[in-house]
This record gives structure tokens, C-alpha cells and sequence, in this order.
């Protein structure tokens, strides 16, 4: 029953989505222009967990009654966990992100309600729509990279853009997903090359920009390695399983993005540390469902 409970929070993902508040925080300058306090980093971290897992655990929520034909195995249609209970999990996750996140303080705390909101809204109807569905995807990884930046809460609007990128980078992966059960397109799989060569494109600018290409360059190296050998085998042959693979490696890859942040604002040992989260979310991926 608890390895039921703790599937449909995607424990693999929890790890990437804690990867990305500390890319935000990198971002801010937190850990290079001040001395870093840990209580600010843990309520942020726990923020971000209970956000991701809350939403998640409603995607499946409102997904029941496909799942039970296309995914019959996973918790709810199987009757492990009774939707009820999801629906309570769900709702208790994401309070412990609000109100964690406001412990950090107002900025976060509302960043962390907008991430609530746009999660549900796209799990609820966001999913639905060809074009919206993937940047309102987007948007809750943008959102959730900009809750690490507000541990300092004026950098906020300075670096606000920078949740651009991860909008275009999970809105390729979304349009990816869309052919994980029945096969897809390898016209919108190439779309979705072309956005994951934009964000290396834009992390490497910006690494340049700031002087530290040479610190960022093997993380962004390493990012392109684990992304596109997957996509090309789905683009030569759409079918569900390869797809599913591409999905996978693109959000497991996720925290190598971070890294890459991470590096370009000068913080090679936190880099090093985002990085070596990639083992684990890999081991906890063999255990639990990744999409």
C-alpha cells in the first residue's frame, strides 16, 4: 500500500523538481554572494517536493477512468488506492508546499499557490489542448525554478525570463508524451529537438554572458548526450515504447539542466552536488513509474 501511495508521486521526479530549486537559488546568488543559511534551502526543497507530488498525484486523480484502459496497472484503476484517498494525499501535498514555501517567505509562498493553481488547471483541463497543454506544463517547471530564485525575494523579477526556458524544455517533453501510449508523430517529435537545441542554446548564452561557458560546457555536453540519442530512436520509429523512453531520459535529464544552470552562475561544486542526484532519481525510476 505505501510503495502504491508513493507511485503516484513519482518519486523519481520529486528529485528533479528539488534539482530545479536549487538551480534557483544558484540563480539568485544565494550560495555565492551570501552565506547561506540551510533552513531557507530545506523549507524550499520540501516545498518543492510537496508541489510536484500533489500534482502528480491529481494528474492521476483526474486520469482514472482513462487510465483504467490505457493503464490499468497503475494504483487507482487497479484499486489499490481508492480515488478518494489520492484525491486527500493530493490536497495534503500541496498545502505542505504553500505553506512551506511561505515559511521561506510572501514571494515563495505565493509562487508556491501559483504552482498549485497552473499543476491542477492542467491536470484538470490544460492536458487536453494540443497547444496550451504544454506550456501550461511549462509553466509549473518555470514557476518552480523562479521558487529557488525567491529565496531571495528582490531577484525575483530581475531574473524572472530565465523561467522561460524550462517552459520551452517541459512543453517539448509534453508534446513528446502525447504519443506514449499509442505512438506519435515524427514531425512534432523533431519539433521537440529543435526546442531542447533552443535551451542548450539559451543556458550556453547565458553561460557565455556571465563568463563561465567552460564551467557550464560539460553539463551542457552531457545534457545533449542523455536527450537526443532517445528522441532519434523515437524519431525513426514513433511507436509508444520508444517514445515512452524519450519522455523518461527528458525528465530524468532534467537535473542535468540544473547543473548546467547551476555551473553557469559560477558554482561548480553545486553543480557537482545537483548532478549527483541523477543516480538517484535513475534508481528510484527503476523502482517507480517516471510518466
Amino acid at each position: 500500500m505505501l510503495k502504491a501511495f508513493l507511485s503516484l508521486t513519482r518519486p523519481a521526479n520529486l528529485v528533479t523538481a528539488v534539482a530545479d530549486v536549487l538551480a534557483g537559488m544558484a540563480i539568485a546568488g544565494y550560495f555565492t554572494m551570501y552565506a547561506p543559511a540551510p533552513a531557507p534551502v530545506g523549507w524550499l526543497c520540501l516545498a518543492t517536493i510537496g508541489l510536484y507530488g500533489g500534482g502528480v498525484v491529481f494528474n492521476d486523480v483526474f486520469d482514472a477512468e482513462l487510465d483504467a484502459i490505457e493503464r490499468p496497472e497503475r494504483p487507482i484503476p487497479s484499486g489499490i488506492v481508492s480515488k478518494n484517498a489520492a484525491t486527500l494525499l493530493a490536497v495534503i501535498l500541496l498545502l505542505i508546499g504553500i505553506v512551506a514555501s511561505f515559511s521561506v517567505n510572501q514571494t515563495a509562498g505565493f509562487l508556491a499557490i501559483a504552482i498549485a493553481v497552473a499543476s491542477v488547471v492542467y491536470d484538470r483541463f490544460g492536458k487536453h489542448h494540443n497547444l496550451l497543454g504544454p506550456l501550461n506544463m511549462g509553466l509549473c517547471r518555470g514557476l518552480n525554478l523562479l521558487l529557488g530564485v525567491s529565496i531571495i525575494p528582490e531577484q525575483v523579477m530581475p531574473w524572472a525570463w530565465v523561467g522561460l526556458v524550462p517552459i520551452a524544455y517541459i512543453a517539448a517533453i509534453t508534446m513528446i508524451s502525447r504519443g506514449e501510449v499509442h505512438g506519435g508523430s515524427a514531425t512534432t517529435l523533431r519539433a521537440a529537438g529543435l526546442l531542447y537545441a533552443l535551451v542548450i542554446a539559451c543556458v550556453a548564452a547565458l553561460a557565455q554572458r556571465r563568463q563561465q561557458l567552460g564551467t557550464a560546457l560539460p553539463f551542457l555536453l552531457l545534457f545533449g548526450y542523455y536527450i537526443f540519442p532517445p528522441l532519434w530512436r523515437a524519431v525513426k520509429e514513433p511507436i509508444g515504447r520508444n517514445i515512452g523512453l524519450a519522455v523518461k531520459a527528458g525528465v530524468l535529464s532534467l537535473i542535468v539542466m540544473n547543473a548546467a544552470w547551476v555551473a553557469a552562475f559560477g558554482s561548480f561544486p553545486l553543480a557537482m552536488l545537483v548532478f549527483c542526484l541523477l543516480p538517484l532519481s535513475r534508481l528510484l525510476a527503476k523502482v517507480f513509474a517516471v510518466t
